[in-house]
């Protein structure tokens, strides 16, 4: 239940902008320390994942694998691997609904 909460939240967070879709850009953002949460499909690959998750913890972004890449296109409406979620309040939601 939680989970699907959580990607009803992307999905919103989409609609208002404060997403970065992509590898490449998302880890740009990660960089610039602009990413307050990073999403990697599941089912990535693992070159993607190390690459995605080394950069968070290097610039202490929060970094979760919990869904796979058709979930996270089915609540954004693109497909895509890797998402960063620029807004904190979006982020801190996201994290308590699927860590819960």
């Amino acid at each position: 239940m939680n989970r699907q909460k959580a990607l009803n939240l992307l999905g919103l967070a989409m609609r208002a902008g404060k997403l970065i879709t992509g590898e490449e850009l998302t880890i740009n953002e990660i960089r610039k320390q602009k990413v307050s949460l990073v999403l990697v499909a599941s089912d990535a690959s693992e070159n993607t994942r190390k690459k995605v998750t080394d950069k968070s913890n290097f610039y202490q972004t929060t970094c979760l694998v919990e869904f796979t890449e058709s979930e996270l296109a089915h609540a954004i409406g693109k497909p895509r691997k890797v998402i960063g979620v620029m807004d904190q309040g979006f982020a801190k939601k996201m994290v308590s609904l699927i860590q819960g």
